[in-house]
């Protein structure tokens, strides 16, 4: 495109008296920015008419000098065919700067110097960045949504995108709709006073699906193979039909945890009257309880459990409730005990809870250890009594309920390692081979991914994808998860966890239409071009992609899929040849912003320190930081980046071989309770900076010019602190001797 460019440069919020703006003009002398105003409050109406009049006069290049680009968005946004650079003088500048200067003259010549280089470093951005062209399918992008799993969720999920106007196809696998709950007898209270079982209601559920005219049914039939994209899903069953479907929605459930492992602690398999309690609902199902005179419903039976489940399970507690409900409903004086670790029964349902006390069952909190159960039936449990701090034995029992916990009905997997940073590429192949070996050898909907026929598990075998920020949705874009497959939950949460999904695929459906990627860069027209060229087929960018937006050809070429991309930019840092971009964030970008810094001779003692900050949690907390009155360094760079996933290493070379002395790297949590909106992202810039020590020994420097550092958003206080030690640490090990070069 051609630009035309203006820069505009607010006064307000006291930037006016803090900044000499003959000096920022001036900053911009070596930059495409010829033309530069002022004004006293650009986000006021008169301000941004300024900016619009001249965007009407034929500006498409704008860069605005002021406050976070976090903030005053609506005003600051121009449509799409004009580029808007926002450099933070204010959050970054202003409001951080060092308050403990003897000499006000220096603060000022530090605070400006920081200026100064924030509009070079920005400027330089604006300058490579390009207006985006959304990407299009070539076929037309299809509006339905596939739900598998015929159960609650699925059916609710089904009904939900119908109604909102999407055609559904719902495939179940066995030969009626319903799951679990065509087994259940009732349900628990689900209403005001919550006192009364209530029917499961799965006969209108299955009417109203039979009834719509957009929603085709597949029972007895399974996913075969599942192709494409999101908007171009191509889907085979197992009964030879085909269709094509724009998002998906796995809701397929749970199983429960097999009774079968717990023959040790709880004597199951010993006795038909030791049951768990999906098997204690199919004989309340059939009307088989009749004669129980003494029950007891054994709770967290696996669950919560190191050896076992080893967290809850949600449920379980209200189900024994319930169930505890049917043997007094049958036998008012039968003798019903329910022996807990916990009750756990949130919200209105504790008013079941005080309804089965008042039925008379008889509750009793056991300690971590299982109560044993003696004799054949009937039955003695012993058991310790936390309340009473005895132990307490129960006899004449007819029958003994184990409370088991939910598991998802989805593989579970193990991800192959990672294939990039050198790694002998024959051991890669053998540890990939070895994980594929040690995940469950089915599939629900058999993904024709280079990375894989499943969806990417936690290590229970939930699927997700970022479970705080984004419920829902996997690592595979388009693809929702709903119901108890995602996490335990009950019937009531199951139902609303489907409309969820249900109304974000769709969602999905329209992204892929615009051109434009989902959440969390929702509306983001930006897409990675490949300049295939230069690329030597070295898979780093397909194994490392967290949302298995990229396959392979047979000779290991990457074929990027678009409409999958959730633009992170995790391919970009990945690559070694740097063939991926996107036209408003690049290596080339970045690179120029770090080169763009006035790095001072060693004589001037004012050393420069970048921090490549992760833009969703790490640069959120730097801002609040600085609006909090925090203060630091005004030798501290802030460069925002998409992930800390998209981290290249030639920023960090390129960074010290230009002079700067040390580069801090902010991210999100890593591990089994990451926190990075794109999965891996810490967790691939930190395998990354395992390698840079070839980089910092090849230019002779000090290991500790470089760290990474996890920032949670709501980690605000530790970030002065961090940046205080960092810069003592710069101190001791003195200049980069780069300076001048």
């Amino acid at each position: 495109m051609d630009k035309n460019y203006a820069c505009y440069l607010c006064k307000g919020c006291g930037l006016g008296e803090a900044l000499d703006f003959e000096a920022l003009e001036e900053a911009l002398e070596d930059s495409d920015i010829s033309e530069v105003k002022d004004h006293e409050a650009l986000c006021s109406p008169e301000g941004v008419a300024l900016i619009q009049a001249d965007i009407d006069g034929g500006v498409n290049a704008v860069l605005i000098g002021a406050c976070s680009a976090r903030v005053k968005t609506d005003e600051f946004t121009f449509g799409k065919e004009v580029l808007v650079e926002r450099v933070p003088l204010r959050e970054q500048g202003l409001w951080c700067s060092e308050a403990e200067y003897e000499d006000e003259e220096e603060a000022g010549e530090d605070r400006q110097m920081l200026a100064d280089d924030y509009l070079r470093m920005h400027a330089a951005k604006l300058g490579k960045a390009e207006i985006g062209e959304p990407f299009q399918l070539e076929e037309d992008v299809e509006k339905g949504v596939m739900v598998v799993g015929g159960g609650v969720a699925g059916i609710n999920a089904a009904l939900a995108a119908a109604k909102a106007g999407a055609p559904v196809c719902l495939v179940e696998k066995e030969d009626a709709l319903g799951g679990y709950l065509g087994k259940m007898a009732k349900l628990g209270p689900q209403s005001p006073p919550y006192q009364e079982l209530q029917d499961t209601g799965l006969e209108e559920l299955v009417a109203e699906v039979e009834a719509a005219d957009n929603i085709k049914v597949f029972t007895g039939a399974t996913v075969e193979k599942t192709e494409g994209a999101p908007g171009n899903f191509s889907v085979t069953l197992s009964n030879g039909e085909s269709f094509r479907a724009g998002a998906i929605v796995q809701a397929t459930g749970w199983n429960p945890y097999e009774a079968e492992k717990l023959a040790d602690e709880l004597a199951y398999g010993t006795s038909d009257k030791i049951v768990s309690n999906v098997q204690f609902e199919e004989k309340a199902k059939a009307g088989d309880l009749g004669g129980i005179n003494g029950v007891a419903f054994i709770q967290c039976a696996g669950s919560r459990d190191e050896n076992h489940l080893p967290y809850c399970s949600a449920v379980c507690c209200l189900v024994s409730l319930k169930q505890a409900m049917y043997v007094k409903e049958a036998n008012p004086e039968a003798a019903v005990y329910v022996i807990y670790k916990d009750i756990r029964t949130p919200g209105q349902s504790e008013e079941v809870y005080r309804q089965a006390q008042e039925l008379g069952v008889v509750f009793i909190r056991r300690g971590e250890d299982y109560p044993a159960i003696s004799g054949s039936g009937p039955f003695a449990i012993e058991t310790q009594d936390v309340t009473l701090n005895d132990t307490v034995e129960i006899e004449d029992l007819d029958m003994v309920v184990l409370a088991t916990g939910m598991v998802p009905n989805n593989p579970s997997v193990v991800e192959p390692p990672l294939v990039a940073l050198g790694m002998d590429q024959d051991e890669a192949a053998k540890l990939a081979e070895e994980a594929k070996a040690a995940s469950d050898d089915w599939s629900v909907l058999n993904l024709e991914y280079r990375q894989g026929p499943n969806l990417p598990t936690l290590k229970y075998g939930y699927p997700d994808s970022h479970f705080i920020c984004f419920p829902y949705e996997t690592r595979r874009t388009g693809i929702y998860a709903a119901g108890a497959v995602r996490r335990p939950m009950r019937v009531t949460q199951a139902t609303e966890d489907a409309t969820g999904a249900a109304l974000k695929a769709m969602q999905s459906t329209r992204a892929a239409e615009a051109g434009v990627a989902v959440h969390p860069r929702s509306g983001d027209d930006t897409f990675p071009d490949f300049f295939m060229q230069r690329c030597t087929q070295c898979k780093r960018c397909t194994e490392e992609c967290p949302f298995g937006a990229i396959n392979e050809d047979a000779e290991a070429n990457p074929l990027p899929n678009p409409t999958r991309c959730r633009r992170c930019g995790v391919c970009m840092g990945a690559c070694p040849e740097r063939i991926i971009s996107f036209t408003d964030y690049s290596v080339d970008m970045i690179g120029s912003m770090i080169k763009s810094i006035e790095v001072p001779d060693e004589d001037e003692e004012k050393p420069r320190v970048i921090v490549l900050a992760c833009e969703n949690d790490a640069l959120p907390a730097i801002d609040l930081a600085a609006k909090n009155g925090a203060k630091w360094s005004p030798y501290v760079r802030f460069i925002p980046l998409r992930c800390l996933g998209s981290l290249n290493l030639v920023w960090i070379a390129d960074a010290l071989a230009s002079g700067i002395d040390g580069i801090l790297l902010f991210g999100c949590k890593r591990g089994d309770d990451y926190q990075c909106h794109f999965i891996k992202g810490s967790e691939l810039a930190n395998v990354r900076m395992s390698k840079i020590s070839e980089t910092l020994d090849r230019l002779v420097l000090e290991s500790d010019r470089v760290r990474v550092e996890e920032i949670g958003f709501g980690e605000v206080d530790k970030i002065p602190g961090i940046l205080d030690e960092f810069m003592e640490t710069m101190e001791e090990v003195g200049p980069n001797p780069y300076k001048g070069f």
